[in-house]
């Protein structure tokens, strides 16, 4: 079977309170759970963690355990450019295709800059990243 071009994330809800983050990262820190690269997102009176882990479906089962409520969810990873238009390139591809980026984040490191994204139709994103030549990462490549 394939592989599909997916990275699973994991998204925590939490109390926007002193110490929550703190907690949450102690949580994975315990179980062994490396983050790769995550996102805080405010919203009124709660944030949404947003994290690529090396383990999601033990992280999410983790949490779950101790009463974090957590999600799972489909991004796509894009290796891009880290330079001046490196952003622009990933994300034109799926602007002319019509699709839409809800949310991304990225980070850059010493092997280039990753691009996580959230897209309305991610295996039409796929398809066309892939036939467009844009290289899509897996899960093993974290």
């Amino acid at each position: 079977m394939p592989q599909r071009h997916v990275i699973k994330q994991i998204s925590v809800f939490v109390n926007n309170e002193p110490g929550r983050l703190a907690k949450i990262a102690r949580m994975l820190s315990e179980e062994g759970i490396d983050i790769c690269a995550f996102n805080i997102a405010e919203a009124s009176g709660f944030g949404v963690f947003r994290a690529i882990v090396r383990e999601p479906d033990k992280a999410y089962a983790k949490l779950k355990e101790r009463g974090i409520i957590v999600k799972e969810t489909e991004v796509i990873a894009i290796p891009m450019q880290d330079r001046p238009g490196g952003l622009f390139e990933a994300a034109a591809v799926l602007g002319e295709a019509g699709i839409n980026i809800e949310y991304g984040y990225a980070y850059s490191g010493k092997g280039g800059a990753t691009f996580f994204i959230r897209v309305d139709d991610t295996e039409a994103a796929i398809k066309t990243l892939l036939d467009r030549g844009v290289k899509l990462m897996h899960e093993g490549d974290l």
